[in-house]
């Protein structure tokens, strides 16, 4: 794109060009038309006689060699380093005999400057995808949460207090050290791939039926807000393995996904979410009783889909993805 105060624009180097070369225009009276210089006016000609209309565009100015570019064999003893060790630029500097900014250049070059985007396991880098619309796929998974009993927490109230709360919870069975069990929450959550809306339900357990039950529920809330499901990943838990699983999702034509065993990374979408909700809704404050933080979820939620702007989709809210609401363009 040419700089705000350029002489000439592309449109006004086409014009130029053509004087010059269709109709025989002196290039010194060409140029003095244009108010440029007879070498500027020249060489727009030359390019216009070489590529037509299309060599009007600026080209890069990167030089085609470059003479002191960093050898081959450095840069794999680089890229090894970054990859199995994890090492920072000036660590590997050190290694291999070269200045930390060369270093860094080369890992910009080669897309490792952010460990990041670099596996922790296997070094490769991070391949990141996203579905073309709402409902191609969606993540399911459970995220666990210790239930919190009458009076709050130990995460607010301190480790003496919380177990003065649990031992005053009514109603709760003992452990074998006589310590009252508080029991789990399991918030069964699902998102959509492509617009990171999300549906979520908190049960007291995490089996077949339940995450059936979940799954039905959330495929009629996104059919509502018109995106129909067409996939759902989920991990190899014993509820997304089991024929109940398979036979609900063959009733609701959904294709069953699995992810790969061990390897958390390819739910990565959900993973992420549940560290955004833990944050924003399970350890956010102090709730004193589990009643009060289960009831809190629903507004969460909303607040989470229609108003947080989300950093992977543009910092605009999930909900603005879905293109297809009923009564959007009314």
């Amino acid at each position: 794109m040419s700089h705000a105060n350029a002489a000439l624009t592309p449109r006004a180097r086409l014009r130029l060009a053509r004087l010059i070369v269709e109709e025989d225009w002196p290039v010194a009276v060409a140029a003095r038309r244009y108010d440029v210089s007879w070498p500027t006016a020249k060489r727009w000609a030359d390019r216009y006689r070489q590529a037509g209309a299309e060599g009007m565009s600026d080209r890069s100015s990167r030089p085609y060699r470059v003479a002191n570019r960093t050898p081959p064999h450095q840069v794999r003893r680089v890229v090894h380093l970054r990859w199995k060790k994890r090492l920072s630029p000036i660590e590997i500097g050190a290694r291999v005999g070269m200045a930390a900014s060369t270093v860094h250049a080369v890992l910009v070059r080669c897309r490792l400057n952010r460990l990041s985007h670099v596996d922790i396991r296997t070094g490769e880098p991070i391949r990141r995808y996203e579905h073309e619309r709402p409902g191609a796929m969606l993540h399911v998974d459970v995220k666990k949460l210790g239930n919190i009993p009458d009076g709050g927490g130990w995460r607010f109230v301190g480790r003496q207090q919380g177990k003065r709360h649990r031992a005053a919870t009514a109603g709760k069975p003992k452990n074998a050290h006589r310590d009252p069990k508080m029991g789990t929450a399991f918030v069964h959550t699902v998102i959509d791939d492509h617009s990171r809306v999300a549906y979520a339900e908190i049960h007291d357990d995490e089996t077949a039926a339940t995450a059936v039950g979940v799954l039905r529920r959330a495929v009629v809330w996104f059919a509502a807000r018109g995106v129909r499901v067409e996939r759902v990943l989920s991990d190899n838990g014993s509820a997304y393995k089991s024929h109940a699983w398979r036979d609900a999702c063959a009733e609701l034509a959904i294709t069953v996904k699995k992810t790969r065993p061990y390897r958390p990374q390819t739910n990565g979408k959900i993973e992420r979410f549940h560290r955004t909700m833990a944050a924003g809704w399970a350890f956010a404050r102090h709730y004193k009783s589990e009643t009060a933080r289960r009831a809190a979820l629903p507004g969460w939620l909303h607040q989470y889909n229609h108003h947080r702007p989300h950093s992977a989709i543009g910092k605009v809210p999930p909900i603005t993805r879905l293109t297809n609401l009923p009564g959007q363009y009314t």
